[in-house]
């Protein structure tokens, strides 16, 4: 391991910043963020965590079939990712103040989940993240081929796919975050096209203290 892993230099204070802005336009931002080293080393630690099969059916009939790590531990590099997010989203916060705060509270994410979808899995159905998540919500996909998507309605309407590729961070609008109209407007997505099995996290910022995951 070197020194350079999971360090929030001047480049990716500057990609995080331009990815932020990016939402102001879009429900989404993807941006090339990690190096090999890093996504090798989340992708050995994430697969060491203890899986259990996901509820098949969440929220409004939403259909997941996956495994899943929740709540995975802020441990080793889980931890040290997410003190770099931390630290360059609430830089981009104290810059971008105008005409309000850009986020409604700090950045701090203590909900972070690990899923597992097999090959030719069905993935997961479209849904909105829980009222209860803020301002940014962040997914790291560490291995496989897949489709991550956002659409304008639960029937698939206007479906953009997402650029997930491993070593990209995707970053999506949720409630709190000065750019999204209102909670009603936070992005309806998916993952489906399992063509190689997927790996990924997710990092969610909580209003109040939760124990279990959720998808409306």
């Amino acid at each position: 391991m070197t020194g350079s892993l999971f360090t929030l230099n001047e480049s990716r204070q500057s990609t995080l910043s331009s990815a932020v802005e990016a939402l102001f336009k879009s429900p989404f931002a993807s941006c090339l963020f990690f190096n090999e080293e890093e996504v090798a080393l989340m992708r050995n630690e994430v697969l060491a965590l203890p899986f259990r099969q996901a509820h098949s059916n969440v929220g409004k009939g939403v259909y997941q079939d996956f495994d899943v790590c929740f709540p995975a531990p802020r441990i080793s590099s889980l931890d040290k990712v997410a003190c770099m997010l931390e630290d360059g989203l609430n830089q981009v916060g104290r810059v971008l103040t105008s005409p309000k705060p850009l986020f409604d509270s700090e950045i701090k994410f203590t909900d972070i989940a690990a899923q597992h979808y097999p090959a030719q899995s069905r993935g997961i159905g479209i849904h909105k993240d829980g009222l209860r998540y803020r301002n940014v919500v962040v997914i790291i996909t560490l291995a496989g081929t897949s489709s991550l998507y956002v659409c304008d309605d639960r029937e698939g309407a206007g479906r953009q796919i997402i650029d997930d590729k491993p070593g990209r961070l995707v970053m999506l609008v949720a409630p709190g975050f000065s750019g999204l109209p209102s909670s009603d407007d936070r992005p309806l997505h998916g993952v489906d096209e399992i063509k190689e099995a997927r790996l990924s996290i997710g990092l969610r910022c909580e209003q109040t203290a939760s124990s279990s995951h959720q998808s409306t």
